[in-house]
């Protein structure tokens, strides 16, 4: 990879990772179910291009790691609906560029793309209204959807440790999105 890839370069360089999760006794699982909570670990970029496979949350670290490689602006969003016997999640990537913010989504192949947005209020309102649409199916609570800003975690943390890093970021009011890049 040269110094300054661009977005699509590396979202073509992201092609061959499938969506899964590799256990921490390094089996590929192609489906989040009951074993994930106890069995996840976060793997790091280079693990990732090595394995072909990971979650969102393991894929927005890679494209931070590409990013990086950018001199774009960058932020990592956490977004999750609380409920007492499900926790659906998703991690997400934004950039902004030349007085635009986008939307650079690969783990989600329903939305996998580039999206541009005017702000970053229609941005996350518009991942915000997918996931309640599509995850959710339209069937939430209001004050359980939460949504932060998180930074860099650590590799080869668990779940837990992944949630508890992600809600020590800043939480953002979903319905009422005031932020700047």
């Amino acid at each position: 990879m040269g110094d300054k890839m661009n977005e699509y370069e590396i979202m073509n360089s992201m092609k061959g990772v499938q969506y899964g999760w590799l256990d921490k006794f390094n089996h590929k699982n192609h489906i989040v179910n009951e074993l994930f909570a106890d069995n996840y670990i976060l793997q790091s970029p280079k693990e990732i291009i090595k394995n072909k496979i990971g979650v969102c949350w393991d894929q927005v670290e890679l494209e931070r790691y590409y990013f990086n490689q950018t001199n774009l602006k960058i932020k990592t969003y956490f977004i999750c609906h609380y409920n007492n016997d499900r926790c659906l999640t998703h991690t997400f990537l934004i950039y902004e560029k030349g007085g635009s913010y986008y939307w650079f989504e690969h783990s989600w192949e329903k939305y996998r793309g580039i999206y541009k947005h005017q702000t970053i209020k229609e941005l996350l309102c518009d991942v915000r209204d997918k996931f309640i649409e599509t995850e959710l199916n339209n069937c939430y609570q209001k004050e359980q959807l939460m949504l932060y800003e998180y930074t860099k975690p650590k590799y080869g943390i668990s779940v837990i440790d992944f949630f508890k890093h992600c809600e020590k970021g800043e939480k953002i009011d979903i319905n009422n999105v005031d932020v700047n890049l």
